[in-house]
């Protein structure tokens, strides 16, 4: 790839409106052409100003407004009032004029105009008051997050009956909301342990067993609390039961927010219908809209080599075969950036486009580093070559020795499975940098299940592999040199280096030397996902794909989710690397149903 040019040449012939005078050589000076433009321009902006305005603020709107409105005929006067002792162009330091609407990021996210209340009004209202709030939470709460008692800050919480009994109704059994049922019963159990009976009713501090943050207290339901509710709900259901204790405390403490937290949508749903303050447990929540989740690409502006291209360094290193060029850059958009993070440079007067990544941040100084052209024939992964730019990106995370994690986000058809297959496939086959590649998911069905599974382990998962193999068979016929013997030798090869597991048996387990893949990432909590990052031991690398867009699991949205949570929490490390694909490229067919579906 061509090294960019330095800013004695400035890489980007930039737009007329924002460096007018960019592409001369030579000082801006007045011409008579200049002359006749600006002369009456400058003339009407004298008398507007000479004019008693009352507002200093209109004063300057009507004259910004007067200057604009007869545009230069000619781009070398677009900007009349720029200054006469502008600096060569040749230097690098013309100054442009900057709009409201130029900042120092040229590249916005596009974000959707939707407002997320997560709280409700009567939590609003105590924030705005400064009132500390008694909430009381529904058992969904404590088996989605054990430590979710601890996660209320100086708010006190209260535990109803009914949540203890539906809490003894669920710790049977080896499902993960069982273990969590049971860990929150031990929680509580450590928490009540040499208490007497009055501390119990005056409120348990939560801080007591070392968390810090928690500053408010736990209390219990110690008496039968009767409220009026609606004649046609049923009196024992457990839900009801919960929505008639908040109505207690309501008329008990008054002028206290009372606010049920639920996970349960219907639950919230009646109790709104009620009358009662509720809301969402939204502490595991990583974001409120999924727009602002960290892509880790951004474009550069046009200007990039033009500011920080001015003490540039470059040099040339050779790693894993390969060899890449670094640059040492200095300016005022380094800080926006991450270690890791993709960035590219695409110029739309024809010029060759730039694509590097993060390698090293200081300060307002960061090393930027070239990629591999994996779109280049010559390149290729077990036969797949990258069909557009997120593709291109990806492939360098995952044909990249140093980088252990990876994420990679996308709507179907976009390439997950089979680059992180082929790129698996290569590095345990060809470069014998992995013993084997490991394959895992969550099984979690789209529509009813269909029963027991015979077999073993993996003759259990293969029905829940079909992506897998549909992806091998792609990778398998752009080998043709062999014939069918041929195809079929290697197939044998391939499968005899896949082994396919199951996540309830990932507990205690390390992975030594393996290429982990875990596919459909986004129906796992973010406690699952830990237990499975964990297993990771030395010379290991994991991959975590998914679509947070298709979640199948309960109580899981799209800013509580496993992969949601670890795209974030990974995002600036070292080690770790992630790329959101933007483009199908599974078929036209797929792509339009994308769309309009």
């Amino acid at each position: 790839m061509p090294l960019p040019k330095l800013p004695s040449k400035p890489a980007t012939i930039l737009a007329t409106q924002d460096y007018p005078s960019a592409g001369a050589a030579r000082p801006a000076t007045k011409t008579p052409a200049a002359k006749k433009v600006a002369a009456p321009i400058i003339e009407a902006a004298i008398a507007e100003v000479a004019k008693p305005v009352r507002n200093a603020a209109t004063k300057i709107k009507q004259v910004a407004a007067l200057m604009v409105a007869k545009p230069a005929p000619a781009p070398a006067v677009a900007a009349p009032a720029a200054p006469a002792k502008a600096a060569p162009a040749t230097k690098g330091k013309v100054t442009p004029i900057k709009s409201v609407k130029q900042v120092e990021q040229p590249h916005p996210a596009k974000h959707k105009a939707v407002e997320v209340q997560l709280k409700s009004s009567a939590s609003r209202a105590a924030d705005q008051r400064g009132i500390s709030k008694l909430f009381v939470l529904d058992t969904n709460v404590l088996m989605h997050d054990p430590s979710s008692l601890f996660r209320f800050e100086e708010h006190d919480v209260y535990l109803p009956m009914m949540t203890l009994e539906e809490l003894d109704n669920h710790k049977k059994g080896m499902t993960e909301v069982a273990r969590n049922a049971r860990q929150v019963s031990r929680t509580l159990d450590a928490l009540i342990s040499n208490t007497d009976d009055d501390a119990i009713e005056h409120g348990i501090l939560l801080s007591k067993l070392g968390n810090k943050d928690a500053k408010g207290r736990l209390f219990f339901q110690t008496r039968l609390q009767s409220a009026d509710l609606p004649a046609g709900l049923p009196v024992g259901k457990a839900d009801n039961q919960i929505l008639a204790v908040v109505r207690s405390l309501e008329s008990e403490q008054e002028g206290r927010p009372v606010v049920l937290v639920s996970k349960d949508i219907n639950m919230r749903i009646k109790a709104r219908a009620l009358g009662l303050p509720a809301e969402d447990y939204f502490n595991d929540h990583v974001l409120e809209d999924t727009d602002l989740l960290y892509s880790g690409i951004v474009q550069l502006p046009d200007d990039f080599w033009n500011k920080h291209g001015k003490d540039m360094e470059s040099w040339q290193e050779s790693k894993n075969g390969y060899s890449s060029t670094f640059y040492r850059v200095t300016g005022p958009f380094i800080p926006s950036l991450l270690v890791n993070q993709f960035i590219y440079l695409e110029p739309k007067n024809g010029e060759t486009p730039f694509y590097g990544q993060v390698k090293q941040i200081n300060g307002k100084t960061a090393v930027l580093q070239t990629l591999r052209d994996f779109s280049h024939t010559k390149n290729n992964v077990w036969g797949v070559t990258a069909r557009n730019r997120e593709q291109n990106f990806a492939l360098n995370l995952l044909m990249n020795p140093e980088c252990d994690f990876v994420t990679l986000l996308g709507q179907a058809g976009t390439g997950k499975t089979l680059l992180a297959l082929a790129a698996g496939l290569a590095q345990v086959l060809e470069t014998k940098l992995y013993n084997e590649i490991i394959v895992t998911r969550v099984t979690v069905p789209v529509g009813e299940d269909i029963g027991f599974l015979p077999g073993t382990e993996e003759e259990k998962m293969s029905p829940w592999m079909g992506a897998f193999d549909d992806n091998l068979e792609v990778l398998n016929k752009s080998d043709s040199d062999g014939g069918e013997w041929g195809r079929a030798a290697t197939q044998d090869l391939i499968r005899s280096r896949i082994k396919i597991k199951s996540l309830n048996f990932m507990r205690g387990r390390t992975f030594v030397n393996k290429f982990l893949i875990i596919d459909e990432a986004q129906n796992l909590t973010p406690k699952q996902v830990k237990t499975l990052v964990t297993r990771a031991g030395p010379g290991t690398k994991i991959l975590c794909l998914g679509n947070i867009a298709q979640i199948d699991t309960p109580y899981l949205t799209e800013g509580s989710s496993g992969l949601t949570y670890v795209v974030d929490r990974f995002k600036g490390w070292t080690h770790s690397g992630h790329v959101t694909l933007a483009r199908g490229e599974r078929s036209r067919l797929a792509d339009h149903a994308s769309e309009v579906l």
